[in-house]
């Protein structure tokens, strides 16, 4: 069986401690490396950590397990997938982060894998994904440790919106999950198309209406936990934003459910006076995205409380 072992590498403008805390932390991974859509611990310990994470490998959704041994004092992290998906018969590697001068910082991500079969196109698929994905994060992880580090201007905005629903969580959680009739039942979406070749795993791409009549296009990774939750990742992104991510959390409260939209966004600064006018800030941004998304999230969540207690 032929074993590849690849290796990245990046040097950012930060300490090392500071760069091993952002990587260990894991439920911070969706909103700094593009391919992650969701991460859950499965077990926890001080030292050693059993995760599923849910990602997009050459823009297709995959979902594996991982086991990972954390060492804060050498300032290293292995990993080790126990089940991967195909192609991928082996997957794992280390994360080593070295100090490289007065707050700079050396990253250097491991990688060793084997394909089913020894095919050669799976092998080079998996080449292809490993590429691309560690080229990303790395980008990613450099760009947001910089910025926090540089204290640079808030781009990150996060929020909710809640309904209390006199209905059942199955009713309301099978209305957000059948996102494929949301062109019937919401006013703000103009066209929809799910794939879901995975269960529980989506893909949906949806045309949604501004008040001024015009359509804009975004694409979503959705990972969907039956009658709890929707963990989402927008992988097609209107111009204002280069992050979105969210949540649907269904929450059993008396003899109904409260349901909360989360929204966490960052805004694309460059893209601001193309989208708002040369007069528009940062602040101006968020308040517009603000209002757009939490417009639709609240038109939405009425739509499933109308839904939900109608089938009560």
């Amino acid at each position: 069986m032929t074993t590849r072992e690849v290796e990245h590498e990046i040097t950012v403008d930060a300490p090392a401690a500071d760069v091993y805390r952002l990587i260990a932390e894991v439920a911070n991974w969706p909103r700094i490396f593009p391919p992650t859509v969701h991460v859950a611990h499965l077990e926890r310990g001080d030292r050693a950590e059993r995760i599923q994470i849910w990602a997009t490998a050459n823009g297709e959704p995959k979902t594996w397990t991982s086991r990972r041994s954390l060492d804060p004092d050498g300032l290293c992290i292995t990993f080790r997938q126990e089940k991967s998906t195909p192609p991928v018969a082996s997957m794992g590697g280390t994360w080593v982060i070295e100090p490289a001068g007065e707050g700079r910082s050396r990253i250097r991500l491991l990688h060793d894998y084997r394909a089913i079969d020894d095919a050669p196109a799976g092998l080079a698929w998996i080449d292809e994904a490993v590429d691309r994905n560690s080229r990303s994060e790395l980008a990613a992880l450099k760009t947001n440790v910089e910025a926090a580090i540089a204290a640079e201007a808030d781009l990150l905005l996060s929020f909710e919106d809640t309904l209390r629903v006199d209905g059942s969580a199955e009713d309301v959680y099978d209305f957000l999950n059948e996102a494929q009739l949301w062109e019937k039942r919401l006013a703000h979406v103009a066209r929809v198309e799910l794939t879901e070749d995975e269960p529980g795993v989506q893909i949906l791409e949806m045309d949604t209406r501004t008040k001024d009549g015009s359509t804009h296009t975004t694409k979503s990774i959705r990972v969907c936990f039956p009658h709890e939750r929707i963990v989402y990742k927008q992988i097609g992104l209107p111009a204002l934003l280069s992050l979105h991510t969210g949540y649907w959390l269904i929450r059993p409260e008396g003899d109904g459910v409260t349901v909360t939209a989360e929204h966490t966004v960052v805004i694309d600064s460059a893209n601001i006076a193309t989208v708002l006018g040369a007069g528009a800030g940062v602040a101006e941004a968020k308040a517009f995205v603000r209002k757009a998304l939490s417009g639709n999230s609240t038109a939405t969540l009425g739509y499933a409380k109308e839904y939900a207690e109608g089938a009560r």
